[in-house]
């Protein structure tokens, strides 16, 4: 063979005149033709084998060159032609590749082979892949989601092909073919003829779907093999930065190719080169669109999660861009950190470079999460998720990483908060230190266990030995003055001096002298310097030398000089402690000793890492603690995905026993009432988990952990809390399974007292009982004699609480509670339970029990239910209970009237009879008043349904008499008018029903024969005496049975309504008040005409000192007002003030006020001029901070643009009116609180007359500039203009005054600016009265009389209140405590009601 075929960078150049024995394509076949000349490659490929391809090679380049006019069929026979080849030079090259010898005409055959093989194969590959996908996207399912059906077909079978393309390619390339080229170098253009191919088919948008995983992993493989033997690696790496910045979707397929070329190909270079690349990015070129900058981000994210281990030598790399702006590849660092953490370095077999990278890693992830971009906290704080769960964290950086996951609950954004609770639910679910988490439970072992340390360590430092200071230390510190005192020695200085030493020589005769032994006397004269006895050391070795005068030790004093005398000292001294080191260590050791030392060190590390880790459990729990309190006040958060998050933290700390974890999970129990279905199933998923999927080894076991945990659920709990309860548990009951049916068998153990247990939890059993009724009522009503029994029984006013909750449980029994139709059901009046429960009521009333009243509604409540004539039995209740409290108060007298005879203070005594009775007849009156709201409500709801019932069987029963005979006879027009007449005899049946049933409240209960009447005057006189009824049990009682009977009739209620607003402006007692207003609450929707004029008194009561009225009151209005029972007045200021309320829970009852009221239509822009005229009167006094606030909130409900302009002028018209400095800073605080619009400051700038002469006030000015910065942003220039030259004009006001500024000059300038500007910019205020205003239209509020409407109204005439107060014990001043006429306002607007039966409380 004379050629060679060299790969071409481009198709067409096969066709042009190559080089010297270069191949060229010789004949281009016609597509006519093509289908022949492949008949005769395939009969050629069976006959020759694949070096076929070396005669037929211009067919397959004419196919090529026709591609886009010859069939698909074509294309596919050539195709599995060329595939055929490729495979077939696999099989046989190895044979070749493995001989010894192979002959160079043999070897160009073979390569000229697999060039043109190949080449044509990746080439018609490519443009079949190019044809797929644009068939594909002409092809893409519509509406109806059908595909093209050849389409559909042709993309299907070229999925199949192309992956047996890539299968061929890899197989021949996988053998080492580089021996076929000169020197083993492959030239460039045949790899990238391959790699082209291969990247073209990576850029298919289905590449990394599911479905396309066989070609994937071909592909990956195929690179991966020319990467390792075919030096593609740069090339690689430059292709997948190129691929990613263009191909969002590569981002997976090329984090796991280059895994796999890492691992099993052994190229670890590729992710060095890879990350290179993209670390080398700047800022400015990821900040432009299209840099593929996510792509990176989700790459680096994916190769970490798959190798991290290669990931730390170039993470230098990468460690740059957590300095730069995109917030994309910070998450991706920190990612690739959390990745390294989790995976390598982990674990406590770490060395000292691999523990310093952890810690450095640790301490970046950190900062960030203080990033300035929200994204980067939640994804940091998803990271440390993924670390604890992993439990990569190190025990020294549990509390600083909790703290900030505490701090981050604060977060602005919503996915940080989240981020942030799942935190923390991983740092207790996964904590080192206990599984249980009180810090309440761990301060008493702390506090035992450190006094235990102390011990030790105080007994340890007796024991231990001396610190040995080395001699020649000593001696360096005595040198000094040992010099001065062996100089004062050897030299004395006068003969005094002489005759004082002589002294002291005799003195110290006995010390000085000089033993037999020279080493004695040595250890003498270091025992004198050791003491600091200088003196003594010097004179005993001056006379040791001449005792001792062949001795070596003194042998240098033969000459007596201070530097020999020094000399001999130090060697003595030295020497001394040199010998006793010596002697020391040639003594033996004491191991027991030293064993009991060794030991006692040991138990003292074990005290202290106790300590220490007591105290870290501390921290841990305070910190938790802490975290429950802040996520507690998440759970009513508007967001779904907090509030879910919020309840999935609650039921991890209930698990893990957390202080006050049950508070969260009663706080989350109303969340079943949610109207977002996720909220609700979460919160009945948490609490199934929590309380209704027991853990025991039997059945028994599980019912008994079951009933524990509910019941301490409901100790303590509210009515509330019991009800939302009773929605979840309810269904479990309902399940029929054998735990349902044990659980009731041992709630009636626990109640019935069967097995010991203590009150709160059989008062728990017997709720829990009442929930099962609600399921089944056969579980209350089959035992209701044990009910009456155990609770009701003789032993009733021993525990009127269980007595209480025993009468709710029998409550679920009736129609009221289940809601039944048909017949009611019904008690007879002599049934067991009616008899216990009058008796109860009756012997209690003369009891002094704090929980008899709470039992008394009840089970007045329940006769009506229950009862048949239920009125006739508590009429004799109530005759009874009297009866009752007259004989006590007549025993009273008696022993009263003894005591008078024996002693003279008998009015004391007769004063103290009757205080001792106030309680009993404050129950007495709270029965009366309890009776009588029930018998309203017995009438208006249960005989009013059976009346209807009634009415109904019987027509009923009157048309199947008729028989259907009657009925044809009828014409159609009879019928329809049949119809209608009976449609009208139906509606005035009922009316006469309501009418009927109102002249009963009206005329009847309070008739002079119903025992009912003969409590009321009593009521008024108890009401309207506090001085001479001072007892605040009876002032409660009285005042709230009196509004119970003003519920009755609407002539009971005008009689008493001066009384009750007297009561409830004077009381002394807070209860007494917050009474009044709910009992208000209610008359109000009972009878609106009568309440409407004494509105403005309700809302005074916002103002009260007390914090629980004013809960109180802005709890009730708000049911009023967003019922739309009270019209929406400017008394809603009052409202708006307790928005700065120091108490939280009244701040959040009046921001829920103000969220429910934006939900109706304008209703609070109409209200805002009202509110800001009343909140900045001087008279008020409110602080601009409060005013700023106020209003802050308000105006975030004023969102449409046609309410900011309106708002804008009507503000700007009242600076005009505006008295004081102060009114006009807080006009122009409202002003630059409103979200202003184009049209907004047009009306702003029409406006300038009204403000302009205030400017000068900095108060003023700056609000308004503030204006102006914010409408400068983003705005376009032509606005912007207008912006700055009105900014122009405020700072020239402001700067010079209006007389300056407003000179003869401007005006000039406006003159020539035209008409149209001149009338934006001076508006002259219209005439009076001229003006008027158009439907639909805003009225000019220029005007006098708008302007007048803004300002707070002033009184005309004040009528001068007489003075009322309390009356003391005169009995003719008693009606003073009454209201006078004068002041009962009158009725302005009547008030359109309801029928009384849709208004009554339930």
């Amino acid at each position: 063979m004379s050629w060679d075929f060299f790969v071409p960078v481009c198709t067409g150049d096969l066709v042009n005149t190559g080089g010297i024995n270069q191949y060229v394509v010789q004949d281009v076949v016609s597509p006519k033709q093509l289908p022949a000349s492949l008949s005769r490659f395939k009969a050629a490929l069976r006959s020759q084998g694949p070096l076929c391809i070396l005669e037929h090679f211009d067919t397959c380049y004419s196919v090529l060159q026709h591609c886009n006019s010859v069939e698909l069929g074509v294309k596919e026979d050539t195709l599995e032609l060329l595939v055929q080849v490729v495979s077939g030079l696999a099989a046989t090259l190895p044979a070749l590749l493995m001989a010894t010898s192979v002959s160079a005409a043999e070897r160009k055959e073979k390569l000229n082979a697999v060039k043109m093989s190949v080449f044509l194969l990746c080439k018609l590959t490519e443009t079949l892949e190019v044809f797929s996908c644009r068939q594909s996207f002409v092809t893409a399912p519509g509406k109806g989601g059908k595909k093209g059906k050849a389409g559909g077909e042709g993309l299907m079978q070229w999925d199949t092909e192309r992956e047996k393309v890539l299968q061929a390619l890899v197989q021949l390339l996988q053998l080492d073919i580089r021996s076929l080229w000169n020197l083993s170098l492959v030239e460039e253009e045949f790899i990238s003829c391959v790699t082209c191919c291969c990247y073209k088919v990576l850029e298919n948008s289905t590449i990394s779907h599911v479905k396309s995983k066989p070609t994937r992993d071909c592909v990956i493989h195929l690179l991966g093999v020319l990467i390792k033997k075919y030096n593609h690696l740069l090339g690689a790496s430059v292709k997948v930065i190129q691929l990613l910045q263009h191909f969002e979707q590569l981002s997976s397929v090329f984090a796991q190719a280059v895994s796999v070329w890492s691992t099993e190909y052994g190229v670890r270079a590729i992710i060095g080169e890879v990350i290179r690349e993209i670390g080398q990015k700047s800022s400015e070129e990821l900040a432009r669109e299209g840099s593929g900058v996510k792509a990176f981000s989700s790459f680096l994210s994916e190769l970490s999660g798959l190798v991290p281990e290669l990931m730390i030598p170039n993470i230098s790399v990468l460690i740059t861009h957590l300095e730069g702006e995109s917030h994309t590849m910070r998450v991706a660092v920190c990612e690739v950190l959390g990745d390294i953490l989790v995976r390598v370095l982990c674990g406590d077999g770490l060395d000292e470079s691999g523990k310093a990278d952890r810690d450095r890693f640790f301490d970046t992830l950190q900062e960030h999460l203080h990033d300035t971009h929200s994204h980067v906290r939640a994804r940091v704080l998803q990271v440390y998720t993924r670390i604890v769960n992993s439990k990569a964290l190190p025990l020294c950086r549990y509390s600083d990483v909790m703290e900030l996951a505490v701090g981050r609950l604060m977060d602005k954004s919503i996915n940080a908060v989240k981020s942030a609770i799942q935190l923390l639910a991983a740092f207790i679910a996964h904590n080192p230190y206990s599984c249980k988490l009180s810090s309440a439970d761990l301060k008493k072992p702390l506090e035992k266990e450190t006094v235990k340390l102390r011990e030790m360590t105080e007994k340890l430092e007796g024991k231990a030995p001396v610190a040995v200071i080395k001699a020649s230390e000593l001696w360096a510190a005595m040198e000094p003055e040992l010099h001065i005192t062996v100089g004062t020695e050897l030299e004395p200085s006068s003969e005094t001096e002489k005759d004082q030493q002589e002294d002291e020589d005799g003195r110290d005769v006995e010390e000085e002298k000089v033993t037999e032994d020279e080493r004695a006397t040595a250890v003498m004269i270091a025992q004198y310097l050791r003491v600091n006895k200088y003196r003594n050391a010097v004179r005993l070795c001056i006379k040791a030398h001449s005792c001792f005068p062949e001795s070596e030790m003194f042998a240098a004093l033969s000459t007596l000089t201070p530097e020999t005398l020094m000399e001999t000292l130090a060697l003595i001294f030295k020497g001394s402690d040199e010998d006793a080191a010596e002697l020391s260590q040639n003594l033996p050791p004491t191991p027991q000793k030293e064993g009991e030392k060794e030991g006692e060190d040991g138990e003292l590390k074990k005290q202290e890492m106790l300590v220490q880790y007591l105290k870290d459990t501390e921290t841990f729990a305070l910190q938790v603690e802490r975290a429950i309190s802040v996520i507690n006040t998440m759970l009513y958060l508007k967001t779904t995905s907090v509030v879910h998050e919020a309840v999935q933290f609650c039921v991890t700390v209930c698990e893990f026993s957390v202080a006050n974890s049950v508070i969260g999970v009663r706080k989350m129990l109303p969340l079943v009432w949610s109207t977002d279905t996720a909220i609700k199933d979460a919160v009945v998923q948490a609490y199934r988990r929590l309380y209704l999927n027991p853990q025991g080894d039997n059945i028994r076991m599980k019912a008994h952990t079951l009933v524990d945990s509910l019941s301490e659920l409901m100790v303590d709990a509210s009515l509330g809390t019991i009800q939302c309860l009773e929605e979840i548990v309810q269904e479990f009951f309902g399940g029929g399974s054998n735990l349902q049916s044990t659980v009731v068998q041992v709630l009636w153990e626990r109640f019935t007292g069967k097995r010991e247990t203590s009150g709160l939890n059989r008062r728990a059993a017997v709720l829990l009982l009442g929930m099962a009724t609600r399921a089944e009522r056969e579980v209350v009503l089959s035992n209701l004699d044990t009910l009456c029994s155990v609770a009701l029984g003789e032993k009733v006013t021993e525990d009127f609480l269980l007595a209480r909750d025993t009468v709710i449980t029998i409550c679920g029994i009736t129609d009221h509670i289940r809601q039944s139709k048909g017949a009611p059901f019904r008690l007879p009046q002599d049934h067991q339970l009616f008899t216990c429960l009058t008796q109860a009521l009756a012997e209690g009333v003369v009891m002094e029990d704090p929980y008899w009243q709470g039992f008394m509604e009840q089970a007045v409540r329940l006769i009506y239910f229950l009862a048949e004539s239920p009125d006739q039995l508590c009429s004799r209740l109530v005759q009874r209970s009297a009866r009752l409290l007259l004989d006590q108060i007549a025993e009273g007298g008696e022993v009263n009237k003894d005591s008078g005879q024996t002693q003279d203070g008998s009015q004391e005594s007769s004063e103290q009879g009757e205080q001792v009775n106030c309680v009993c007849l404050a129950q007495l009156l709270a029965l009366c008043g309890c009776v009588a709201f029930w018998q309203v409500s017995h009438l208006e709801r249960s005989v009013s349904a059976e009346l209807r019932r009634r009415r109904g069987e019987t027509e009923e029963r009157e048309e199947k008499e008729k028989g259907p005979s009657s009925k044809a006879k009828q014409q159609s027009a009879n019928e329809s008018a049949m119809e209608e007449e009976l449609g009208l005899m139906g509606a005035s049946a009922e009316d006469a029903e309501a009418e009927l049933i109102r002249k009963i409240c009206e005329t009847e209960l309070l008739a002079e024969e119903n025992l009912l009447c003969a409590f009321l005057p009593l009521l008024v006189k108890v009401c309207s005496s506090p001085g001479r009824y001072s007892h605040p049990q009876l002032t409660t009682a009285a005042c709230l049975a009196l509004s119970q009977y003003m519920m009755i009739s609407p002539s009971v209620c005008e009689e008493n309504i001066r009384l009750i607003f007297t009561v409830l402006e004077r009381s002394t007692l807070p209860v007494v008040r917050a009474n009044a207003i709910i009992a208000l609450g209610d008359l109000t929707v009972r009878f609106p005409n009568i309440l409407e004029p004494w509105t403005q008194n309700l809302y005074a009561r916002l103002s009260d000192e007390v914090p629980s009225v004013r809960q109180t009151a802005v709890t009730v209005l708000t049911q009023l007002v967003l019922k739309d029972v009270l019209k929406v007045k400017g008394q809603v200021s009052e409202v708006a003030v307790l928005l700065i309320d120091p108490e939280p829970h009244i701040t959040s009852l009046a921001l829920n006020f103000f969220n429910e009221l934006a939900t109706k239509d304008n209703a609070i822009y109409n209200l805002l001029p009202d509110i800001i005229s009343r909140l900045s009167d001087p008279e008020r006094g409110m602080s601009s901070e409060d005013f700023n606030t106020i209003m802050k909130q308000l105006f975030s409900y004023i969102t449409k643009e046609r309410q900011t302009e309106s708002l804008v002028e009507k503000l700007c018209q009242r600076f005009r009116t505006a008295k004081t400095e102060r009114q006009w800073c807080d006009l122009a605080t409202s002003l630059s609180l409103l979200s202003m619009c184009e049209r907004g400051f047009k009306r702003l700038q029409e406006c300038w007359e009204c403000y302009s002469d205030k400017l000068t006030e900095p108060g003023v000015y700056q609000p308004l500039l503030s204006i102006t910065a914010k409408l400068r942003r983003g705005a376009k220039a032509q606005f912007k203009a207008q912006v700055d030259e009105f900014e122009k004009r405020l700072t020239a006001v402001h700067t010079r005054g209006l007389e300056n500024v407003e000179s003869p000059e401007m005006d000039e300038e406006n003159q020539r600016e035209g008409s149209s500007e001149k009338t934006v910019m001076r508006t002259p205020l219209p005439t009076r009265g001229r003006t008027r205003s158009k439907r639909g239209q805003a009225k000019p509020s220029s005007s006098s009389h708008s302007d007048d409407s803004f300002v707070t109204p002033q009184k005309s005439r004040k009528s001068k209140k007489p003075v009322i107060t309390f009356s003391s014990d005169e009995e003719e001043d008693e009606e003073d405590a009454v209201m006078a006429e004068s002041e009962t306002p009158k009725v302005t607007t009547p008030i359109s009601r309801a029928s009384r039966r849709a208004r009554l409380r339930n």
